[in-house]
């Protein structure tokens, strides 16, 4: 065998593999844009029932000794983005947002008062997760001005959220649920071959503060 044959050999077998290489990558985009659509029909239709509905929120609170008072679940949104990958446009991210505030009255305001790291960082980490408005008051020694604590001034009103964003290549969701059963941030990622109607019934229980499976 002369050595441009074995060159040309090796450039067969190259283009071979980067054709099954392709094939994957299509085969996972294609999954993983059916598994978006699940996503879309599902929560664009739950949007539209919990509006309705206003289910009751779980006891909130950027500590545990001062819970906010009953709260409700409202202002439900659907919205989803799309994106160019290869030449083709495919979903980028699913989201869906909405409200948590007082079942009964106006929103009303309170107070929390931190000096120590570990809560400080429990309390901030609280207040993005639901994005909270507030202000931040420090509070000093009128004679040393040494700082004794940090005091939060805010609205108790928060917003929550799911965000799906999508891995073509890996062929996975990406799920974040901020503020979904308590003020806190969590990610999970779920391969697109268990993305289903059951599965998200139990993201939809897990919103609703019903027993759920989903994490």
């Amino acid at each position: 065998m002369s050595y441009l044959q074995q060159l040309k050999r090796q450039a067969q077998a190259r283009q071979a593999e980067q054709g099954e290489q392709q094939h994957g990558l299509e085969a996972r985009t294609a999954a993983t844009e059916a598994a978006c659509q699940v996503v879309w029909n599902y929560l664009s239709e739950l949007a539209r029932q919990l509006s309705v509905i206003q289910p009751p929120a779980q006891r909130l609170g950027l500590d545990h000794k001062h819970l906010w008072p009953g709260m409700r679940q409202h202002d439900f949104r659907f919205d989803a983005r799309k994106k160019r990958l290869r030449d083709r446009e495919v979903f980028d991210y699913l989201a869906l947002g909405w409200k948590l505030g007082p079942r009964e009255g106006e929103v009303r305001r309170g107070r929390v008062s931190v000096n120590f790291p570990p809560d400080l960082e429990r309390v901030q980490k609280r207040l993005a997760a639901g994005h909270v408005v507030h202000e931040r008051i420090e509070q000093r020694h009128p004679e040393s001005n040494a700082l004794l604590a940090l005091v939060f001034d805010f609205e108790m009103a928060a917003r929550a959220s799911v965000m799906v964003t999508a891995d073509h290549d890996a062929a996975l969701l990406r799920f974040r649920l901020a503020c979904v059963g308590g003020m806190e941030v969590v990610t999970t990622e779920l391969p697109v071959g268990q993305v289903n109607p059951a599965r998200l019934d139990e993201l939809a229980r897990l919103i609703v503060g019903e027993p759920s499976q989903f994490l």
